[in-house]
């Protein structure tokens, strides 16, 4: 059901990034197309056959001890309709590894649904602090937490995680400028 993106996609993805993400949680548009030339990240989407459009989307670093998802977005003429979870499933099968994403602190109605969403999907939240770093220059860095399948994680193993988002995902890309 899901497939990897198709380049002439990336438009389409990107409004669905902006739509669906603080600016602080996005790499300018050139930045993160640049993104599509590094091995480890791919971006994988659910198409609207029916209308050459994307219902949904979400990218992944399959990084060497797990995979990071960076985004994770459904069209907004899309949502509630059980696509989240589809596509959740889906990676988790095709990926066979521990995943880990970032969430907003669970301080707001909709973060905490957020939350809870990823719980029903196999996510257990860390309640560890980090820091997303910025994401791009310009960006500034945001308080969130982690959430990985496979169980909770060891502090120890929380720090190690954190450090291989950081150097892997941040600083890889920061460099790619």
């Amino acid at each position: 059901m899901i497939c990897e993106m198709n380049k002439k996609e990336f438009d389409i993805i990107f409004s669905i990034m902006e739509e669906s993400f603080p600016i602080d949680e996005y790499r300018p548009y050139d930045r993160q197309k640049m993104l599509l030339d590094n091995p480890k990240y791919k971006i994988y989407v659910l198409p609207d056959n029916e209308n050459d459009k994307v219902k949904a989307f979400i990218s992944i670093w399959k990084l060497d001890e797990f995979a990071f998802v960076e985004h994770f977005a459904v069209n907004p003429v899309c949502r509630n309709q059980g696509l989240g979870s589809l596509i959740l499933t889906e990676i988790k099968g095709m990926l066979d590894c521990m995943m880990c994403l970032e969430v907003e602190l669970p301080e707001t109605e909709l973060a905490k649904r957020r939350i809870e969403f990823y719980k029903r999907n196999g996510f257990y939240l860390n309640e560890y602090p980090y820091m997303q770093p910025p994401i791009s220059k310009g960006r500034k860095p945001i308080p969130l937490q982690i959430m990985t399948t496979d169980g909770p994680v060891s502090e120890k193993r929380f720090d190690e995680i954190a450090e291989i988002i950081h150097n892997d995902v941040y600083l890889t890309a920061a460099e790619s400028r």
